[in-house]
Order: structure tokens, then sequence, then C-alpha cells
């Protein structure tokens, strides 16, 4: 049955290379079942309910990732995606949960239909690479700055808008050794290295008397609270336009560079540098949002730490379909999630800022028409506290400074669609 269902065979690869492999990367992304309900919470949504959504749409988009594509990547709901939910859309927008839970469904709907047309493919291939690595290194940007202000290193100031907090509160201190023991864990490679630093910050706090107001829950919690509760008829609005689109796009570009990366690392691109069965793997992450959004989860995409599982030798569907029945069954741990205070999640949240923003990196630094248009993208999701306003920046700055340096050709026509879109957007007061 494995046999036909996976071609473990053909793959070079067994049972239990897959399964090893499967464990390898849940280790290595199981932070997201503690950190996604910690920072959506603050939308008011019922912390159980969220703990349940996770855990169910990481395993539906793992399942279809193994069962229909036949791919070693998991998914799960995306770190920064959910940080742009909780903080932009509905804190920084004052948009109901329920209102944004429909735009993510939107979302998810749009991405099935451009994936089944050949209009995703196109649009991937049409944006330049350097906004495609500062719209991931502006997320990391923004993650970060969530981070501080968890951890209370950051503090909000009347004149200068941030300053330093209490840096040598409990808190602080144990986020410090927390992120600092999840860097030195990941640079001797070890497995979970972010969920010991989870645990481990966790531990301490209840040492030194800094986890009040947690309590253990024997009981699984109801997915009741947030099941079924997106309100569809309140995310078709104009003012929505550019929410959905950031959504879009950050899922996009995140999606297609993690599965052409991983499947580089495991072998699996043909002659070409192409990736067999795109449309099936794309469609993986659609499905799975639209189903996220339905018992209340953010966008899931595809993660970066599958390359955890490739390195073990996942080479099939198999091992995503080990990560989600591990998702299933870590639905157990429910009753210990509430002893996690919300600061233990701030060192997690720093060292993954930290992994994304190397993207600046890639960038051409001897192109000024390149990395100015970037770091400006990546500049402007953390300080306007918006991952849609970073995208558009980018966009329209690009395009300009092609036209106007007599450097149009290098610029794709999408670019320039999407750069007057934004533009008109912004020129008519329909987002801002």
């Amino acid at each position: 049955m494995f046999e036909n269902l996976f071609k473990l065979s053909e793959n070079g690869t067994t049972i239990r290379i897959e399964v090893m492999a499967g464990l390898t990367t849940f280790l290595t992304m199981a932070y997201i079942i503690i950190v996604n309900p910690d920072i959506m919470s603050t939308t008011g949504m019922d912390k159980g309910a969220l703990f349940v959504a996770t855990c169910l749409a990481a395993a539906v988009g793992c399942f279809i990732m193994g069962f229909f594509a036949n791919y070693p990547i998991a998914l799960a709901p995306g770190l920064g995606l959910n940080a742009f939910f909780a903080f932009g859309v509905v804190g920084g927008m004052g948009v109901p949960w329920q209102t944004a839970l429909g735009v993510i469904f939107l979302s998810g709907v749009f991405f099935l239909i451009i994936t089944i047309l050949p209009i995703r493919a196109w649009i991937i291939n049409a944006i330049p690479k350097s906004l495609k690595m500062s719209i991931s290194a502006g997320i990391g940007l923004f993650i970060g700055v969530i981070a501080l202000e968890i951890a209370g290193i950051t503090v909000d100031h009347p004149a200068t808008l941030v300053t330093l907090g209490e840096v040598t509160s409990i808190e602080v201190i144990l986020v410090a050794v927390g992120f600092v023991a999840i860097v030195a864990l990941d640079r001797i490679g070890m497995k979970g290295a972010i969920v010991i630093g989870i645990v481990g910050t966790t531990v301490l706090a209840h040492i030194f008397g800094a986890a009040s107001g947690t309590a253990m829950n024997f009981t699984i919690p109801s997915l009741a609270p947030t099941f079924l509760q997106l309100d569809i008829a309140s995310a078709f609005q104009v003012s929505m336009i550019s929410v959905i689109i950031a959504f879009l796009f950050v899922d996009m570009f995140d999606t297609a560079g993690t599965l052409i990366g991983v499947s580089h690392r495991a072998g699996l691109l043909d002659e070409d540098g192409k990736l067999p069965r795109m449309g099936k793997a794309l469609s993986a992450d659609s499905i799975a949002t639209i189903t996220g959004s339905l018992v209340g989860s953010s966008t899931v995409t595809s993660y970066i730490e599958s390359a955890a599982g490739v390195r073990e030798g996942g080479r099939t569907g198999l091992t995503a379909v080990t990560v989600g029945i591990l998702f299933v069954l870590a639905l157990i741990l429910a009753p210990v999630i509430g002893l996690v205070p919300r600061f233990a999640t701030a060192p997690a949240l720093l060292f993954v800022a930290v992994l994304m923003v190397r993207g600046l990196t890639e960038l051409d630094w001897d192109d000024v028409t390149e990395y100015a248009p970037a770091v400006l993208a990546a500049v402007v999701m953390p300080f306007t506290f918006s991952i849609a306003h970073g995208i558009a920046f980018g966009f329209i700055t690009y395009a300009a400074a092609k036209v106007l340096s007599g450097r149009f050709s290098e610029a794709s026509p999408a670019v320039y669609i999407l750069a007057i879109g934004f533009g008109l957007l912004y020129g008519f007061g329909l987002i801002g």
C-alpha cells in the first residue's frame, strides 16, 4: 500500500526513513502549536480553540501535500502571516477577527483559482528576486518587533514612539537566556532547538515565579468558539483588497520558495530545474488555508523546516503524512499549553526573525534600483505594522526606479501593473 501510494522504491527510500524524517520535521516546527495560539489570541479569539485549529489546519495541509502531491514538505499556519492577522489587520486596522477569517477564506479561494489557472506561475516568475527576498526579510523584521514587545525589551514612548524597557526584569532575562540557548542548540545541530527553548524558558519561568496567570487544563479544548465563525460577507469590502493581496503575495512567494528550495535539496527537481507536480503541491496550501479559515486559523503555508526532514532522508509524501499524524497526536498536549507564559514564546519569535532577515544577503547590492526598493519594503513592514504596505511601497518604488533610470525593460509587465494598481488604491484612499 505504501509503495503504491508514495513510490518509495522509485525514490530510493523506506518506510522507516520516511517516518524518521517526518518526526525530525515535526520537532523543528512544533513550536507553531504554542506560538500560533499565543499570537492570535491577542485578537480576542479563544486560545484553546486556536490550539486545536492550529493542529487540525496543519494536519490537513500535510495530508494533502503527502497523499495528493507526494512531496516531503510539511505545512502549518504561517508565522508572520499570523502576526499580520493579529497585529496588523485586527489590532492595527480594527477589523473584527471574524472578518479577518473571512479574508483568509477569500485569499485561499483566490489562491486556489490562480493555482488551477496558469496565473500563479506567471506572477511568481514575473516578480523580481529582490522583492521576493525583501518580503521574507520584512516579515522577519515584523516578527522581531513583535517579539521585543512581548518580551518587554521595548515599550512605547510618547516622544520617540519606542524605547528600552526594564531589561533587568526576570522576564527579559529569561527571554535572553532562551534565545541564546536556541542559537547554541541550533549551532550544534540539535533537533527541536526552538521547542526546547520554549519549554526551557517556561520551566525557568515557573521556577522563578514569573509564570503567574498560567494554569493546566486537563481537557482538550473545544473548537466551537472559532469553528465556522468567519464572516465572509464583511470581507467583501474595498478596504480589504490590499489585505487579501498581502496574504496572497506572502503565501505565494513563501510557498514557492520553500517548495523549490527543499525540493532542490532533496534532488526532486527535473533536469530543467523545475518541480514536477508543482500544481498539486501549490494546491495543498490553498486548500489547507480554506480549511484553516473554517476552523479558526490564519493562512497555512509550506515550512522551510521541512529541509530538516529531507536531510534525514525524506523523499516522499509519507514524510508529510507522518508530520500530519503527529500534529493530530499533539492534541493530547493541550493540557500543558496553558502553562506557557506569553513571554516564553519570544525567544522562538526572535530566532525565526533572525532566520528570515538573512534573505537581504541575496540582494544585488551593486544595483541601487534593486536593493533600494527591497530595503524600503522590508523596513516599511515593521514600522507601519503592515505587510501589505511594505509590499505596496516595494512595488511602487521598484517600478518608478526602473522607469526614471531608463531601465524600463528590466521589470516585467506584472510589476508595472501591480505598481499602478497599488498607486491607485492609495490615491483614491482605498488603503491607508
